[in-house]
């Protein structure tokens, strides 16, 4: 797994399809598919920026309040301004660094559609989009495009843009346009090498499994009425994972992939340890849990498996962290399945890395950020908060960066392993 000078992914034989449940390029040769999300860029999660108190705790409460304080043309210009600090070529650098070949690039409709003219585009709708494309690609990455935060919201959690909405699945005016967004996206990157798959809805858990996979079914089509050509991601539902979709090319569908977030030590999965790893990545007790039972229910799928969130070093400790995420990307390699870690960047208060936190980089220790009341601060304050991200310095999970570009891999679950 170490790094390798890039080879820009301009050429259509590179182009990323599904052949039975493995991702090749377009001339047949298999491809393994590892690196991170960029998340809050494109669509803001407040506590991977050391914000999120005094009510304001996700996208819809920022803009709300941005545009109670100052006007809309303000609250755009700002919003502009946290974006093109949070991502720079210098940000693209460093990931590249890790030896990624993929990133998911989660982002908000909004970020394409024009909020005041629904099912219109923004006059700067590719602005975004473009650039993530462009940069990754000229490093040799591909890009996974991730709606995360649909019309109406798609879930109840701050992650899609508003949290305690979730009215996409009530109102059929949301999913209308989200159709349209999508023919949109696929309309404009369709003979794009670099892109390696649409992720249609991430984890679109407001409504039933059943009901899901049928709204699913329809953006699939939607997609391909305008792109017959990339990987379309099919997600799965926090109760039954992928049972609902069965067989997807009994449903008429090609050139799929089906997407999970398995995060082993978090979110109620024991703790975050050598342990609960080992169990996931080596199957035990029985050998009939872990990867072990995905591998084989996506062999008799014969679909390709995408984990497109996962966290395999935090709160480790980092020389383990390291270790166990090396050994994580090389499991899912195995079994031929793409993988991105959440996430690149992550940044606290007071910075660094202490046990390990959700960062492939943070801001070093000492590079304190402070935590804005967005209802109170002044624009100088939050024009300086903005502007910060794209000063201030990171530093790298060093571990994490040794390993993942080490010639030789770890062994971090045998006897004695430290």
């Amino acid at each position: 797994m170490a790094a390798q000078a890039a080879t820009p992914i301009r050429d259509a034989a590179q182009m990323v399809r599904a052949d039975g449940p493995r991702w090749v390029t377009s001339d047949g040769k298999p491809i393994v598919l590892k690196g991170a999300n960029l998340g809050n860029w494109l669509i803001n999660e407040f506590w991977m920026m050391g914000q999120g108190k005094h009510g304001i705790d996700d996208q819809c409460t920022l803009e709300a309040a941005l545009d109670r304080r100052f006007g809309y043309p303000e609250r755009e210009r700002l919003m502009k301004l946290f974006r093109d600090n949070w991502m720079t070529p210098k940000d693209w650098d460093m990931l590249a660094s890790f030896g990624v070949n993929l990133v998911r690039v989660p982002f908000i409709h909004t970020v394409v559609e024009d909020e005041k003219q629904p099912g219109k585009l923004r006059q700067d709708a590719w602005h975004y989009l473009d650039q993530a494309i462009s940069e990754a690609e000229q490093r040799g990455i591909y890009v996974i495009l991730d709606l995360h935060g649909a019309a109406g919201s798609q879930g109840w959690e701050h992650h899609s843009g508003c949290a305690g909405r979730n009215g996409y699945w009530s109102k059929p005016e949301y999913r209308k346009r989200t159709v349209w967004l999508w023919q949109q996206v696929a309309s404009r990157y369709k003979d794009r090498p670099s892109v390696a798959g649409y992720s249609l809805l991430n984890e679109p858990w407001g409504t039933g499994s059943a009901n899901m996979a049928a709204v699913v079914a329809t953006l699939y089509q939607a997609v391909r009425e305008k792109d017959p050509n990339h990987v379309i991601i099919l997600p799965g539902h926090v109760k039954d994972d992928i049972k609902a979709y069965g067989d997807p090319k009994q449903r008429g569908m090609r050139n799929v992939a089906f997407e999970m977030h398995p995060y082993p030590g978090h979110f109620g999965w024991k703790t975050a340890g050598r342990e609960v790893h080992r169990e996931w990545l080596r199957c035990e007790p029985d050998g009939k849990s872990g990867v072990c039972d995905w591998d084989r229910r996506i062999r008799e799928l014969d679909t390709p498996f995408y984990l497109g969130e996962i966290q395999p070093w935090a709160s480790m400790g980092l020389e383990l962290g390291g270790q166990v995420a090396r050994a994580s990307f090389d499991t899912y390699a195995r079994y031929g399945w793409a993988a991105t870690a959440w996430s690149y960047k992550f940044v606290s208060n007071k910075g660094g890395h202490g046990d390990g936190t959700w960062g492939m980089v943070t801001n070093a220790a000492g590079e304190e950020v402070p935590a804005l009341d967005f209802n109170t601060a002044s624009l100088a304050q939050i024009e300086a908060l903005f502007k910060r991200f794209g000063t201030m310095r990171y530093e790298p999970h060093g571990p994490l960066l040794r390993w993942m570009t080490s010639p030789s891999p770890p062994d971090p679950f045998a006897p004695g392993a430290r």
